[in-house]
Parts: C-alpha cells; structure tokens; sequence
C-alpha cells in the first residue's frame, strides 16, 4: 500500500493529466465531421430497428442506450459501472 507521500504524488499527476485527457478525447469527438458522421450513424440504428418491425418506443429507447456510445459523459460512466460491478463480483467471493 503506497505511504501518504506516494498517494500525493500520483494525486498530482492525476489531477493534471485527467483533464487533459479528457479534453483531448472531447476535442476529437466533438468535431463537426465527427458530430455528422455520429448523426448519421444514429440515424441508421434508428432506422433498421423500425425497419426490424419494433415500435417507436422500443426504438427510441435501444437508440437512446446506443447514443451513450458516442457521449464522452457516458463512456464515463460505463467504467466506473464496470469498475463497480467488478468490486462487488469481488465483494461476493
């Protein structure tokens, strides 16, 4: 387990390098033929699920989740879920 004065040091680092990080990948998927290329990509998933016979709910709702794949806040959050999942399958061993 790392002493306090490690912890201070990696506290550093992460606490400049994450929001670089995160404004380089924010840059990179932000940009306008990124965003009409995420439009259309979208609007293909939309259009085979009604294609595929499901209502506008269903497939306004599975589109929604797959929005989630394109949002910097949402990829996110699906690692620290993953990160939880993971701590409490550890919890029940």
């Amino acid at each position: 387990m790392p002493d306090a004065e490690e912890l201070k040091e990696v506290l550093a680092v992460v606490s400049t390098e994450i929001p670089k990080l995160l404004e380089s990948i924010s840059t990179q998927m932000y940009k306008p033929e990124n965003a009409e290329s995420m439009g259309k990509s979208i609007a293909t998933f939309y259009k085979q699920l009604k294609d595929a016979g499901m209502n506008d709910k269903q497939a306004y709702e599975l589109t929604q989740q797959y929005m989630t794949n394109f949002s910097l806040g949402g990829m996110i959050g699906k690692v620290f879920q993953g990160g939880m999942k993971q701590k409490l399958d550890e919890d029940d061993d």
